[in-house]
């Protein structure tokens, strides 16, 4: 019973231990932007929202592309090299994810909303 728990204890420390080099390892590859920082930013770079499509439909931040996570990798050469790429998720979880794609894909430029749109207090558009 021992060697059961034992095993089961080096596992969540070892899954606890890749999360928090994980989110650090991301970090470096992203700068996390304040809202006031994103807006000073955006216009002038590439507003990529990479949640899903039902998401986006429900409200995204003015002047934003669709490029869901889940279609990122099929879909980066739509975003150019040359010009900062502001991301944002729903809370910013994604896009960590998004980002560790793109650097090994060449981007350096690589922004990220604080919070994600849930905290968002500018423009919005909606589809219908």
């Amino acid at each position: 019973m021992s060697n059961s728990i034992t095993i089961a204890l080096s596992i969540i420390v070892a899954f606890i231990a890749y999360s928090v080099v994980m989110y650090f390892y991301q970090r470096k590859l992203i700068k996390t932007l304040t809202e006031e920082e994103f807006r000073a930013g955006y216009r002038k770079a590439q507003l990529i929202d990479i949640r899903e499509p039902d998401e986006y439909k429900a409200g995204h931040i003015l002047g934003a592309r669709n490029i869901p996570l889940s279609q990122l990798r099929m879909r980066y050469k739509e975003i150019r090299e040359d010009q900062p790429v502001y991301l944002y998720c729903q809370n910013g979880m994604r896009t960590g994810r998004a980002a560790q794609l793109l650097k090994r894909k060449g981007y350096r430029n690589l922004h990220q909303l604080k919070g994600g749109f849930k905290l968002w207090s500018g423009k919005i558009k909606k589809k219908d």
